[in-house]
């Protein structure tokens, strides 16, 4: 026998006729971000008018990026290109910029926003010169590890996104309001957590971190790489134990994507805790700014005790 069908009404069927005709939701922005915290700041902002890819990995030092030919067709489509800037992308963003062909993601296109222009950059070197490292012009380019300076980053972030869609302005700055209220009441929460740590003197491996120990009020009393960018040699080592020992160092801190063994010699040596600093929002997994920084300060603030 046949099976017979259940009656559906015909205004079901009309209205699953409708939802099956009609095409999928869009996001009107397509950005691309060149470090994932960035792009975590940047969907916040944007909200459900925007799509976001991240460039770079959480486990990847943004200095180097291999430009390979997925990147380039992700800025071959993109409406948007968000960037640190200060010369942090400068081995591979140019290229993939050229190789994407799209005006709209070059230096100089109405869809380029370098965030370093919309903060105060620390380090900045009196001459440039390669033989003190890798070593930042323009100032150092790690300055998302503060949240005032990621503030900034999202005011910068919500203009650029009402110039590209003028229609969703309004939009923009809502969310953006709601996000520095956010990160108001996380950096006060973040703050009383490591208050009493104010002045601790802390080893790093590499100069990324400045900008997070400043604005904890921490002291960077020495880094591993005797200069940015360049291996530690035996006796820059030893000086730094040395040092950890005389400063009574609680901390060696470095970002997670960096080689740990040296780190943990020299905090075995002192002795104190290593803290390894995730390098950025994981934000293919949904992680916003607000919880990578969590996870950074409570990191710091279990390695301080």
């Amino acid at each position: 026998m046949r099976k017979l069908l259940p009656i559906v009404p015909l205004v079901a069927l009309a209205a699953l006729a409708t939802v099956a005709a009609a095409p999928p939701a869009v996001a009107d922005v397509k950005v691309v971000a060149t470090v994932p915290s960035l792009a975590a700041i940047a969907k916040e902002v944007g909200g459900k008018h925007v799509s976001v890819t991240a460039i770079s990995l959480p486990t990847q030092d943004a200095h180097f990026v291999d430009a390979k030919p997925s990147l380039v067709l992700k800025l071959n489509k993109a409406d948007a290109l968000l960037a640190i800037g200060a010369d942090l992308e400068i081995g591979w963003l140019p290229a993939l910029q050229t190789q994407a062909r799209n005006p709209r993601i070059l230096s100089s296109g109405a869809g380029y926003l370098e965030c370093a222009a919309h903060v105060t950059l620390r380090d900045r070197p009196a001459v440039a010169d390669r033989a003190q490292g890798d070593v930042h012009a323009a100032g150092n380019p790690h300055f998302l590890y503060d949240p005032r300076a990621a503030a900034a980053c999202a005011r910068a972030i919500a203009a650029h996104f009402a110039r590209l869609d003028g229609k969703r302005a309004k939009a923009y700055q809502a969310n953006l309001a709601r996000f520095l209220a956010a990160l108001d009441g996380a950096r006060a929460r973040w703050e009383k957590h490591l208050a009493a740590h104010r002045g601790a003197p802390v080893i790093t491996y590499h100069r990324s971190l400045t900008y997070l120990l400043d604005w904890l009020g921490l002291v960077e009393v020495a880094t591993i790489e005797p200069k940015p960018g360049i291996p530690p040699t035996a006796s820059h080592v030893a000086a730094v134990i040395d040092l950890g020992k005389a400063k009574a160092v609680k901390a060696v801190a470095q970002e997670a994507y960096y080689p740990d063994k040296t780190c943990a010699l020299v905090a075995r040596k002192i002795p104190a805790a290593v803290v390894r600093i995730p390098g950025g929002a994981d934000v293919a997994r949904g992680q916003s700014y607000i919880q990578h920084m969590d996870e950074v300060v409570n990191s710091l603030a279990a390695g301080l005790k």
